[in-house]
């Protein structure tokens, strides 16, 4: 009797396969299992980096789902240059069937211990601040309008990057 002879290459592509059908279903279980949070963001870049107070930048925005609650957010981008441990903003905002609103926000960029707050690449640094401490349940589905106004003594306010509104879902 003569011994029938073994196809390598068939073993090492089920092999292969396996391992191929093995890093794919951890790939997609992995994407299927993550939650993205993230509803809206924008940012709106201020010009030549010197926010004078004329420029008011306006942020639309929709809400279709007024089951959940949600976290808003202001977003600034500065660089090491700024001159200031904060800024204060004027955020005008008119919900969805409502009128407009105003609220006063000191958002602080840096401390006395640690430098500047928040994440940092280069000379460039990002703060991210609620503009409430509680979670916001929005009674209308519809458009919402964010006018972000800076209130600081200088201006034009140089070394300011850019300014925005995030909306994530609370979990």
């Amino acid at each position: 009797m003569f011994c029938k002879p073994v196809n390598m290459f068939n073993t090492i592509n089920t092999k292969f396969n396996a391992v191929l059908i093995l890093v794919l279903m951890i790939f997609v279980g992995g994407m299927t299992s993550c939650k993205t949070v993230d509803i809206f963001e924008k940012n709106v870049n201020i010009p030549r980096q010197q926010w004078d107070r004329s420029f008011q930048p306006e942020i639309l925005f929709n809400i279709s789902d007024t089951t959940v609650l949600y976290n808003i957010y202001v977003t600034l981008r500065h660089t090491y240059a700024y001159n200031f441990n904060n800024i204060w903003l004027n955020i005008h905002f008119r919900l969805p069937g409502d009128t407009v609103r105003q609220q006063r926000l000191d958002i602080q960029l840096a401390d006395n211990e640690k430098g500047w707050i928040g994440t940092g690449m280069d000379d460039i640094y990002e703060v991210r601040r609620l503009i409430s401490p509680q979670p916001y349940r929005f009674n209308r589905s519809g458009e919402c309008s964010f006018i972000l106004e800076q209130i600081m003594r200088e201006n034009p306010l140089e070394h300011i990057m850019n300014v925005g509104i995030r909306v994530e879902k609370a979990y």
